[in-house]
């Protein structure tokens, strides 16, 4: 008797994810659903769920059955969207591409839920303040998928701005870029229509981003853009241009699909005491300090071997994942209330829209885009 017991109990817990992966703090795990589960990204965000201490996979919704249930682990697999919202859960991962995510969006906030979406928020300015505005009138938390944020090199760079060891900013550098249209799996990646755009809203998007993390809110863009090599309407093979924040600090900016060297990003901050860059791919940091402006530098070099080794001997998902896991680590504290979180807020996610389509704009007029500042995001 006592053993049927024991058997049905197991059972039971794993039905409902709760003996297998406890909860570290004596609260409730949140019940994550993910919507474009069996994607590529998709894949890794069930991932960090299954694993996550503090989340519990509620449902998984793609648009193939049998796909969604290979990634479900047992959890609701579903394709209707009604069904999909019909489980119990407190927050839903919408990894689909940019031109549905709208949808899904509004839909999760009318059932009050809190979001987790990807980048870039929407493939247009519009969409993607009618989500912000959605959140806000819901009173819900709106994560935006900037990992790079977490990548070890770039939170490097944060936290010596923020520790002061570089002294006051002047002003930042930041790329972003990769050898175009190959690096492509679909073609909705790269079109307009789809996507939002070209090398603007792809890799150069988190670049942008962390221009904002370092320098807060950019209220000035001005640039030019170019589409002479892949020649694919309304997607930009390359972007140049310099934001100001709202102390008018600049940020050089380069976005590019034509880097034939391979994929490659980086931010560089200078200050009156030294500076500080951080790179991927290799991972890799640069601090340069000093006591005085001009005084001697001293140097330090940090490279990241178990990383570059763990990426060789099996992929650069690797390191994604682990971004992601620290990422929903962070949106759950802040569904909870938490602030001050590395995690991108929807006002992070619709600034980067706003700037990606400054930039062409800047480029068409010749004069300069300028954006009212937005702060950080809070519920109405």
């Amino acid at each position: 008797m006592l053993l049927r017991l024991h058997v049905i109990f197991l059972l039971r817990c794993r039905a409902h994810r709760v003996c297998e992966r406890p909860c570290l703090v004596k609260r409730r795990c949140m019940k994550i659903g993910v919507i474009g589960a069996a994607g590529k990204i998709g894949q890794m965000r069930v991932q960090n769920i299954l694993e996550s201490a503090d989340a519990d996979l509620a449902a998984v919704l793609d648009l193939e059955l049998h796909r969604a249930v290979a990634v479900a682990d047992g959890a609701p697999a579903y394709t209707d969207l009604d069904r999909f919202f019909s489980t119990t859960m407190d927050a839903v991962v919408i990894s689909t591409p940019a031109h549905v995510r709208e949808t899904f969006c509004i839909r999760a906030f009318k059932e009050g839920l809190h979001v987790l979406t990807e980048k870039p928020l929407a493939p247009t300015v519009e969409g993607a303040r009618r989500i912000v505005e959605a959140a806000r009138n819901a009173g819900k938390v709106l994560g935006c998928g900037f990992n790079m944020r977490y990548y070890p090199s770039f939170a490097h760079v944060k936290d010596i701005v923020m520790s002061g060891e570089i002294g006051e900013i002047d002003h930042v550098r930041v790329y972003g870029g990769h050898g175009g249209l190959g690096n492509f799996t679909h073609d909705w990646e790269y079109q307009a229509e789809f996507s939002g755009g070209g090398a603007l809203w792809d890799v150069g998007i988190h670049m942008t981003d962390m221009v904002r993390f370092i320098l807060g809110d950019i209220t000035s863009v001005y640039g030019v853009t170019g589409n002479k090599v892949w020649n694919v309407p309304g997607s930009e093979d390359n972007a140049v241009a310099v934001f100001r924040n709202t102390d008018g600090i600049p940020a050089v900016y380069q976005a590019s699909w034509i880097d034939w060297k391979g994929y490659q990003s980086a931010i560089e901050v200078y200050g009156s005491h030294g500076m500080v860059r951080g790179a991927y791919a290799p991972m890799q940091n640069l601090v340069i300090t000093m006591d005085k402006p001009g005084g001697t530098a001293r140097r330090v070099r940090k490279y990241y071997p178990e990383i570059m080794l763990r990426e060789k001997l099996k992929s650069w998902k690797t390191t994604a994942i682990q971004s992601f896991g620290e990422e929903l680590s962070d949106f759950i504290r802040m569904a909870r209330g938490e602030t001050g979180l590395r995690c991108a807020d929807g006002h992070a996610g619709l600034r980067a829209v706003e700037i990606a389509a400054a930039v062409p704009e800047s480029s068409r007029s010749g004069q300069p885009v300028f954006l009212e500042p937005l702060g950080e995001m809070t519920a109405r």
